[in-house]
């Protein structure tokens, strides 16, 4: 049975998830601001977690950020009443997955609530450790070394290697990546994911201007070159 965990401070809204998500046989958890929500995200470990942006004592874009520098990899969907792009993109930025306006309806809640639980049990099974040359990446904690020293990934590069990684040697489009990693309640352009596998190589790769690795496929996407 999956375990969700609700941060929002709105106690009609915070009942009102409680009962959908518990109606589809899901285990519920609820916290009513930032600093209990991130107690409970440490202490529970749920499976997914609905966020909401607006909370006391602590926002949820920096519990979110909190999160992740902490190494945790559940699933965040955002729930908020800010619907402006600049909102969406630092929210996914911080580390959330998917983003979600209110109001919205019961249906595309539950939608992106599987959609998020199948990710992650995809990604279970999926490959946890990468070497590329000097390079070591650890997929499952979030961090890469190259000879020893550690290098900085973000969340995107992180989750564009996983969904590389995943496609063992197939390309992987760029609305792929869009759609993965972005989330479709976000609005990138295809220009998002090339300047994202410019930045992975420049970190990545012994020469970015001829990689090795990151493998450009013409007129679709790119792939990750079998690694040794």
């Amino acid at each position: 049975m999956p375990r969700i965990l609700i941060i929002e401070d709105e106690l009609a809204m915070r009942t009102a998830l409680a009962d959908i998500l518990a109606t589809e046989g899901h285990r519920v958890l609820v916290a009513q601001d930032g600093e209990t929500g991130l107690e409970r995200a440490l202490a529970e470990k749920p499976d997914l977690m609905l966020l909401d942006i607006m909370l006391p004592r602590l926002d949820g874009f920096a519990l979110c950020a909190e999160l992740r520098r902490r190494g945790r990899l559940e699933p965040i969907l955002m729930l908020t009443a800010k619907g402006q792009i600049e909102d969406r993109v630092t929210g996914l930025d911080a580390g959330a997955d998917d983003y979600l306006v209110k109001p919205f309806s019961t249906d595309e809640l539950l939608a992106r609530v599987r959609a998020l639980l199948r990710r992650t049990q995809r990604q279970a099974a999926a490959t946890r450790e990468l070497t590329m040359g000097e390079v070591q990446v650890d997929l499952a904690r979030q961090r890469a070394w190259r000879r020893g020293k550690e290098l900085h990934l973000t969340a995107k590069e992180f989750a564009m290697l996983r969904l590389l990684a995943d496609a063992e040697g197939e390309p992987v489009s760029r609305e792929r990546f869009l759609d993965v990693v972005w989330g479709y309640g976000a609005f990138p352009t295809t220009r998002t994911v090339d300047n994202h596998i410019a930045s992975l190589r420049a970190k990545l790769e012994p020469n970015p201007e001829e990689p090795r690795w990151l493998k450009t496929v013409h007129g679709l996407g790119y792939r990750l070159e079998r690694t040794v």
